[in-house]
């Protein structure tokens, strides 16, 4: 079984130096497919770009990410919602709330997050979370659109205990775990096979979160077995069992074609 990557930027300009040696890389170590989660209208074309020219393995989501949203929020996302129609997504996102680096527009972050829960709705499209120090607004915002047929993923999942707890209370949601999980000083570690693991996948989010033994190092799909290893350890399981599982996992939620 091949892994999927749930989850990486590599349209992203750290890989314009080595993107096709980066992608054979990543079919040598078994990642088979990745979804590229937009950020904002300006990144969407070079990550459409690089799906069309990877049909099988590459597969486009749009949003805009709460650190995008700014003055300009309502213009990016009306650009966005016109490609809704153009086009097939496997997903909305990545959105949310974002509260780490700056909350100066934490009214409009909510309203972004809002509209966009909405379109997945609208669309049958799962939702690609990206939450950060805002679980608690996040959740309640979940709460409060009560849209049941939501479903997506907590992408790069770092809460605590109690914060996974509650995510996992969204039945419809999936929980993405990332080299974070590996690092010496993360407590994820402590508890992440409390999570079912028919809601796993895993993710690289490269280019960052490499995982050990490469942390420091720009991150890649072809990173992911070590997570992929070091998670099926946590599980006491096989890492054969634990991709097989978290790849149909991935399949599942954003209904990727076999490969």
């Amino acid at each position: 079984m091949l892994l999927i990557d749930s989850h990486t930027h590599i349209y992203g300009e750290e890989f314009d130096e080595d993107r096709d040696a980066m992608l054979q890389r990543a079919a040598e170590a078994g990642v088979g497919q990745m979804v590229l989660p937009n950020v904002d209208a300006e990144s969407y074309p070079r990550l459409l770009e690089l799906c069309v020219a990877y049909p099988q393995r590459l597969f486009p989501t749009i949003g805009l990410h709460p650190t995008y949203v700014k003055e300009d929020y309502d213009t990016q996302l009306r650009a966005m919602e016109g490609e809704l129609t153009e086009r097939t997504h496997v997903a909305i996102g990545e959105i949310g709330l974002d509260y780490y680096w700056d909350t100066t527009y934490q009214k409009e972050q909510i309203d972004a997050f809002k509209r966009q829960l909405h379109w997945a709705a609208q669309y049958d499209l799962p939702v690609i979370l990206h939450i950060r120090e805002a679980f608690a607004d996040a959740f309640s915002v979940l709460r409060e659109v009560n849209l049941p047929q939501l479903r997506g993923v907590f992408h790069s999942f770092t809460g605590t205990e109690e914060e996974l707890r509650e995510a996992l209370s969204f039945e419809h949601f999936y929980i993405g775990i990332n080299g974070v999980v590996t690092f010496k000083n993360s407590t994820l570690k402590e508890y992440v096979s409390s999570i079912p693991l028919d809601r796993l996948v895993l993710e690289t989010d490269a280019p960052y979160l490499a995982p050990v033994p490469k942390r420091g190092k720009r991150n890649e799909p072809a990173f992911l077995p070590h997570t992929a290893s070091f998670v099926a350890s946590c599980y006491q399981l096989t890492d054969d069992t634990l991709i097989a599982k978290t790849s149909e996992n991935a399949r599942r939620l954003f209904a990727l074609p076999e490969y």
